[in-house]
């Protein structure tokens, strides 16, 4: 199998042809219509750029319709924290140019009802994932187990196997503009 380096690289040029507006249209009407969104007390989200999977209309829609969305911000260490907005204008430019909060904004209670939004380049039906290799969602997660974890990605990106490690930890739901995968990952 190849290293994560080199499929890092290989997926990023994949879901780079595989986007669409549409199916990123298609991806947040069935995000939105689960019932963990429905009843999460506050979702975690990232703020999208380059080809992923587009949360903007997302997060302002959360926000419409007065669901709590918080965003993170990247600190020292690869550690991160989320904080809560009330408007997608609140995030600005920040590490590695992603759209990020201040961190003066409050941050969300994490209970069972709190579902993360989780970005990735790739992910398996158990739920496993490749991430950016920075580590900052994974020592997130670890640090809050109880936050449910849902996955947008589009199909082409769900493949039979990754290198994990043990400190990679796995989605619960993969939503896809084809299909939504129940993983059996374990949190």
């Amino acid at each position: 199998m190849e290293d994560k380096k080199t499929l890092r690289k290989k997926f990023s040029v994949l879901r780079k042809s595989l986007k669409t507006d549409v199916k990123d249209s298609v991806i947040t009407a069935k995000l939105l219509s689960m019932e963990d969104i429905i009843d999460a007390d506050t979702v975690l989200l990232y703020a999208s750029f380059g080809s992923e999977i587009n949360t903007w209309e997302l997060a302002r829609t959360l926000l419409a319709n007065g669901k709590p969305a918080a965003f993170p911000k990247c600190g020292e260490n690869g550690l991160m924290t989320f904080h809560i907005i009330t408007s997608v204008s609140q995030l600005d430019d920040g590490k590695y140019g992603i759209c990020e909060p201040d961190g003066s904004l409050p941050q969300p209670d994490m209970t069972d009802r709190t579902v993360c939004i989780v970005p990735g380049l790739a992910f398996t039906p158990e739920g496993g994932r490749l991430g950016y290799g920075g580590g900052f969602y994974d020592r997130f997660l670890a640090e809050h187990p109880e936050a449910g974890r849902i996955a947008l990605a589009y199909d082409g990106m769900i493949v039979s196997e990754l290198p994990l490690l043990p400190h990679d930890l796995k989605v619960d739901t993969i939503v896809t503009e084809e299909r939504t995968v129940f993983c059996n990952a374990e949190k």
